[in-house]
């Protein structure tokens, strides 16, 4: 079973995640910040992974150090659980309707982080989470996992629903990535490692 429990701990937060990659989309989320457990519940679910995640966080500060901690932390589990990563497809693509809104999310699970967010807010906040934060996670989750990531807003106006089609977007994407397949022998890689 491919699972991680990473654990970290500063100043500014003290955060708990479990992942199961090949889960039934169970989550246990609770960091604090309603609208951002809304979304991580949708990235289990959506890409039928077992999550959990407990976050304590100076949100009497503000959320950001919150925020991108837990995708540090994630992307720390995911990068854990992911292994050697033989025999898994590598690449994975989604796009989502939410309503008008349509999101686009292409990943590369190939050790290489960078990523391109083409997302546009209306507001300052959905909920209680600044929109700002949302790029904030997912370089976060990216760089520590070692994931190329290229999520773009195709259609929409609002903004409730263009993230919730992101979060949606990336966890199906995700999903299709970590899928084995037993035609490849090794890594999906002509250099032999990824």
């Amino acid at each position: 079973m491919r699972k991680a429990d990473i654990s970290r701990k500063t100043r500014e937060t003290d955060i708990t995640v479990s992942l199961v990659i090949d889960g039934n989309g169970e989550s246990n989320i609770n960091t604090g910040i309603g609208f951002f457990d809304h979304m991580l519940d949708q990235l289990a679910k959506h890409g039928l992974f077992d999550l959990g995640v407990k976050a304590v966080g100076d949100l009497n500060v503000d959320a950001h150090h919150t925020v991108e901690d837990v995708g540090i932390v994630i992307g720390q589990a995911l990068k854990d659980a992911l292994g050697d990563k033989k025999s898994i497809k590598r690449y994975g693509t989604a796009i989502i309707p939410m309503d008008e809104a349509l999101a686009m999310v292409s990943v590369d699970l190939g050790g290489r982080p960078f990523l391109g967010f083409d997302v546009s807010f209306n507001s300052d906040k959905i909920g209680d989470m600044d929109t700002q934060l949302f790029e904030e996670f997912f370089r976060a989750l990216v760089f520590n996992a070692g994931i190329t990531a290229h999520i773009k807003i195709l259609d929409g106006k609002n903004d409730h629903h263009k993230i919730e089609a992101v979060f949606k977007a990336f966890s199906k994407a995700l999903d299709e990535a970590t899928k084995y397949d037993e035609r490849i022998n090794g890594v999906m890689s002509t250099k032999g490692v990824i």
